[in-house]
C-alpha cells in the first residue's frame, strides 16, 4: 500500500529533511507541500538540492484537499500548529514536529511557552513522541507530537538508568552541545555567520530551556516523583548534531550494563563498548543515536555521552518513525540510510 502524504511546513529545516527521507521511502508518496510565504513556489526554488525529485509546488494550507491524505506531517513554527492541527479532518492521522502538544498538562504549557494552549481537547489526546517508549500509545494514536531534539538526546541517555534505579535521581547534570539548525531556518542576527562561526556559547541557561518542560514530565513518569535535572545547553557553529554529556552518581559498569540492555533489540539506539565515546560526525545525516558510558575520576560516578542528528532522529527522522508505526508499517522504512561522512 502507498500512503498519501502532506507536508505542512515545506519551507523550513525539517520540512526539507522530510522531503529528504520520504524521497526513498518504499510505501509513502508526497502529495500535498505546504509553505504559506513561499506558495506557488517549486521545491526545487526553494530548496535545489531536492531539484531531482518529482514534488508537488508549495501552496497554502487551506489549499490542500485533505481527502487525498492519509498522513500529514506539520513543520510549522511553534505556537502555529495549534490552530492549524484544530481546523484539519478529524479521520487525519497527524505527526506534529512543533512544541505544541509535547506538554500533557494546559498549565506546564503555558508555564514553558507563556500563553495558554489554543486547542487544550488535542492536546490531552496527543501522544508524546518518543518512539521506544510509547510505541502501543502511538500504533493507536490519531495525533503524534514530536518529541524536542535536545529532550530527546538527554532522555536516551538517562530514561533506562531512571527506570532501573541505580543513578541518583537528585544528582544529575545534563551538558548539552548542539548545532545551529535547530534554532529553524528563519533570519536571527545571532545566528549569521560573522556572530556564530569561531566560538560558541551558552543559552537560556539557568533552567529557563524549554525542553526542561520535557525532562520534567517524562522523568517523573518514569520515577513515579518529581526529578529536576540541571540542563545548560551550548550552541555550537555546526549545521546538524547534538551531543549530551550527562553526569550521574552511580557505578559505571552498572550504567553501561542497564543502557546496553534496555536497548540491545534497537534497531536505531546503539551503545558502544565500556570506554567508549561517540562524536557526532558518526551520526550525521542519519536516524541513530550512539550512546557511550565511561567512568570518572571520582568514585561512583559515571559519563554518559549520547549523540543525534537533531534535524533526522531529533525531528523528521523520529516523525516518520513514529508515522511508519501509525500506518502499521516497518518503524525502520526508508530509515536505514548511513550516516553521511566526512
Amino acid at each position: 500500500m502507498t500512503h498519501r502524504i502532506a507536508i505542512l511546513g515545506a519551507s523550513g529545516y525539517t520540512g526539507a529533511e522530510l522531503v529528504r527521507l520520504i524521497a526513498t521511502h518504499p510505501s509513502m508518496r508526497i502529495v500535498a507541500l505546504s509553505g504559506d510565504r513561499k506558495a506557488g513556489m517549486a521545491m526545487a526554488e526553494v530548496f535545489p538540492f531536492l531539484r531531482h525529485l518529482d514534488l508537488p509546488p508549495l501552496q497554502k494550507i487551506d489549499e490542500i484537499d485533505f481527502s487525498g491524505v492519509d498522513l500529514a506531517f506539520c513543520a510549522l513554527p511553534h505556537a502555529t500548529s495549534q490552530a492549524v492541527i484544530a481546523a484539519l479532518p478529524r479521520d487525519l492521522k497527524v505527526v506534529d514536529l512543533s512544541a505544541d502538544f509535547r506538554l500533557r498538562d494546559p498549565a506546564e504549557y503555558e508555564k514553558w511557552y507563556g500563553k495558554p494552549h489554543a486547542a487544550p481537547d488535542l492536546q490531552t489526546e496527543a501522544v508524546y513522541g518518543l518512539t521506544e517508549f510509547y510505541r502501543d500509545e502511538i500504533r493507536a494514536a490519531r495525533l503524534v507530537a514530536g518529541t524536542g531534539c535536545n529532550a530527546a538526546t538527554g532522555q536516551y541517555a538517562l530514561r533506562p538508568l531512571i527506570a532501573a534505579g541505580v543513578i541518583d535521581l537528585d544528582d544529575i547534570v545534563i551538558d548539552l552541545k548542539a548545532g545551529v539548525s535547530g534554532a529553524g531556518r528563519s533570519l536571527k542576527e545571532n545566528l549569521l555567520h560573522a556572530e556564530l562561526s569561531e566560538g560558541t556559547h551558552t543559552y537560556s541557561a539557568g533552567g529557563k530551556h524549554r525542553h526542561l518542560g520535557e525532562f520534567d514530565q517524562e522523568f517523573a513518569k518514569v520515577a513515579g516523583r518529581p526529578v529536576l535535572v540541571q540542563f545548560t545547553p551550548h550552541l555550537l557553529p555546526m549545521n546538524r548534531g547534538i551531543l549530551a554529556t550527562v553526569y550521574v552518581k552511580g557505578d559505571p559498569a552498572t550504567v553501561h550494563a542497564t543502557l546496553a540492555a534496555a536497548y540491545g533489540a534497537e534497531p536505531f539506539l546503539q551503545v558502544l563498548p565500556f570506554g567508549a565515546l561517540p562524536s557526532t560526525r558518526d551520526i550525521r545525516g542519519s536516524n541513530f543515536v550512539h550512546i557511550g558510558v565511561t567512568g570518572d575520576r571520582m568514585p561512583g560516578r559515571a559519563i554518559v555521552v549520547a549523540v543525534l542528528d537533531n534535524l533526522c532522529k531529533g525531528s523528521s527522522g523520529q516523525a516518520i518513525q513514529n508515522a511508519n508505526i501509525m500506518l502499521g508499517e516497518d518503524e525502520a522504512a526508508g530509515l536505514m540510510l548511513a550516516p553521511v561522512f566526512p
